[in-house]
């Protein structure tokens, strides 16, 4: 019996380890001193999570393979602002994304925004690098933009 236990608690751990995912930050100045730290961008997503068909789908075609993972951990930190409907959110995380909505003109979804962000006399200032929402061929084409984006970053 022990010896099942003991095998059982492996295989999980195992499984756990393998499962884990990004981290998505919903807090923009949690994910501004994490930019401030890594030295890394933000990435902006604006989503429909519960009602977005295109969201959805970039999050499953894109989003959730290991290549954008790996450029993922590698490039940027990555901030979901979701605009649910069936989804309760905190009142706060509301406002931050409606603001937020509004200063980028987000008018549909997904829109991501890649910016670099930093905080002065408790102000926030968000340089825009640019955008992109949806496109067509999986993680390869989606990747191949977002980097010619960041590229803009450095020239």
């Amino acid at each position: 019996m022990k010896k099942i236990a003991i095998t059982l608690f492996l295989v999980l751990g195992s499984l756990t380890i393998q499962a884990q995912e990004l981290t998505w930050q919903t807090d923009m100045n949690k994910a501004l001193e994490i930019s401030k730290k890594s030295k890394k961008p933000l990435f902006l997503f604006f989503t429909g999570s519960d009602w977005c068909g295109w969201c959805i789908r970039l999050q499953k075609e894109v989003f959730k393979t290991p290549e954008f993972e790996k450029w993922a951990k590698a490039n940027v930190v990555l901030v979901e602002l979701d605009f649910p409907r069936r989804t309760a959110q905190q009142p706060e995380i509301q406002k931050q994304n409606a603001e937020l909505q509004q200063t980028f003109q987000v008018q549909g979804y997904p829109t991501v925004w890649f910016v670099n962000g930093s905080k002065k006399d408790g102000k926030v200032n968000l340089e825009k690098i640019g955008s992109t929402g949806y496109l067509a061929g999986g993680p390869s084409a989606w990747l191949a933009a977002a980097d010619k984006i960041l590229a803009n970053k450095k020239s």
